[in-house]
């Protein structure tokens, strides 16, 4: 049977999606250049977060675009997963962790630590089941975007910094359930509604310059998100442990 003809609009439309979510490469590219200007500035960091803000955008929307096209049906011989996962491996861990090192937030001696961030995110990147059918994460996702974020703008630095890396490194390899908010699901659903606001609460602080530092106030307050996402995938993970452990006591 002939596979059935697709029009070269949807052929159009389907290679636009893939230009899309590629375009986070040039987001990439971007931010790399501005990490290896010589003069560095807290607005030269202040544009890298901008940039690796619109690059959560286009990762959180481009999945939509896809499946409302069929992309698979339509270009069946390019993978947009796999460029979908060069693309967050470069935007959600390699350039945060150059980002880190870069803005000196880790003591002298420390630089193993993002060494162990990058081995750990590559470890979680190739699991097989690292997302689950009912739309979480097993293990730590790689956000450390939002890590390089908090260090900066906070700031987090020296030990505390180091700490901080080493323990959300570890967390990787524990398979806890962590959400998946463009994924369905009445957690996720919660999640991504809230993530909305949040998001707005970033650009508020990123919009100012940084000349005179990033407005702590607001970086404080868009921190309740990441510790309502943290809590909840812990506690949630917490609670399907004790349940599990309890089944066999409730059948004796």
């Amino acid at each position: 049977m002939n596979p059935k003809a697709v029009s070269p609009v949807r052929v159009c439309l389907a290679w636009s999606v893939h230009a899309y979510t590629g375009s986070g490469l040039a987001l990439g590219a971007w931010i790399a250049a501005l990490l290896l200007e010589p003069a560095r500035t807290p607005d030269t960091y202040r544009t890298c977060f901008l940039l690796m803000l619109a690059a959560v955008l286009v990762d959180a929307t481009d999945g939509t675009l896809a499946r409302a096209i069929r992309i698979r049906e339509v270009v069946p011989g390019f993978d947009g997963r796999r460029l979908d996962d060069l693309v967050d491996f470069l935007l959600y861990t390699c350039l945060p962790l150059v980002l880190i090192d870069r803005a000196g937030l880790l003591p002298e001696g420390s630089r193993w630590v993002l060494v162990v961030a990058l081995v750990a995110s590559a470890y979680g990147f190739c699991q097989a089941d690292i997302k689950t059918a009912d739309g979480a994460f097993l293990g730590f996702p790689s956000y450390w975007n939002i890590v390089a974020f908090y260090l900066f703008a906070l700031p987090v630095t020296g030990a505390w910094a180091v700490a901080l890396i080493a323990a959300l490194a570890a967390l990787t390899f524990v398979p806890s359930r962590y959400a998946y908010p463009t994924q369905p699901g009445r957690g996720n659903r919660v999640l991504l509604v809230l993530g909305v606001p949040w998001a707005l609460v970033l650009l508020a602080a990123m919009v100012p310059s940084w000349e005179d530092g990033p407005p702590r106030a607001l970086v404080r307050a868009s921190l309740l998100y990441p510790v309502l996402y943290l809590a909840s995938a812990w506690s949630l993970s917490l609670y399907r442990a004790v349940s599990r452990a309890s089944r066999p006591l409730a059948h004796q």
